[in-house]
């Protein structure tokens, strides 16, 4: 599954930053499909925080207590470098998916660490997943590693006792499940996605069914 994977997904940039502490941040998810809005919440946190880049990171497999039917994650992520492209401050983490089973964020966020210790690394969720902390795995040693970075989600009313640094982005609507029930509709995506995601999807036939 992984060289297959790299085999068709180029492998994520390696930035050079000689030691130098920089800010990071991390978009993980699904990515089932990636649209514009993960694209807008990377661009606008990266802005106010000073960010020096954000890694999209796909998950193998998402740890939730119901199960989540999900694409191959050699689509998922494969989309996910589409919609990015082009974009000098957005990478591509494989980490998740190479590693494959269950993503849990402590494990994934302290293998990173260990590897770039000069990074300091911003973990971005959603207000509905900021409600969830409290179930997340390890999250107390999880704090120790990341800072975590929480943007408004239609409807959701936050409440936490954690640290979260909060970011309001500009709200567009869009969600993967919507994008999903329109393609099985045979309805048009554009303008929810980037074209080269829609391209992928159509040439695969993904969603259609």
């Amino acid at each position: 599954m992984v060289s297959s994977l790299k085999a068709q997904v180029q492998t994520k940039v390696e930035f050079d930053f000689t030691g130098e502490k920089k800010r990071i941040g991390i978009l993980g998810g699904t990515f089932n499909p990636p649209h514009l809005g993960h694209l807008l919440i990377a661009e606008q946190v990266a802005n106010v925080l000073d960010l020096d880049m954000v890694m999209f990171m796909p998950n193998a497999m998402p740890p939730h207590i119901d199960p989540k039917v999900a694409l191959d994650p050699r689509h998922r992520a494969s989309m996910v470098q589409a919609a990015i492209a082009g974009n000098s401050r957005f990478a591509l983490e494989l980490l998740e998916v190479q590693r494959g089973g269950k993503s849990y964020t402590f494990n994934t966020m302290l293998q990173l660490k260990l590897e770039h210790p000069n990074y300091e690394y911003y973990f971005i969720i959603g207000a509905d997943e900021v409600n969830y902390l409290t179930k997340w795995y390890r999250i107390d040693d999880l704090l120790k590693l990341v800072h975590f970075v929480g943007v408004n989600r239609p409807g959701q009313v936050v409440r936490t006792n954690y640290p979260v640094n909060f970011v309001t982005v500009t709200d567009i609507g869009i969600s993967s499940t919507d994008i999903r029930q329109r393609l099985q509709r045979g309805q048009s995506i554009r303008y929810l996605v980037p074209d080269m995601v829609a391209a992928y999807i159509f040439e695969n036939g993904l969603y259609l069914k």
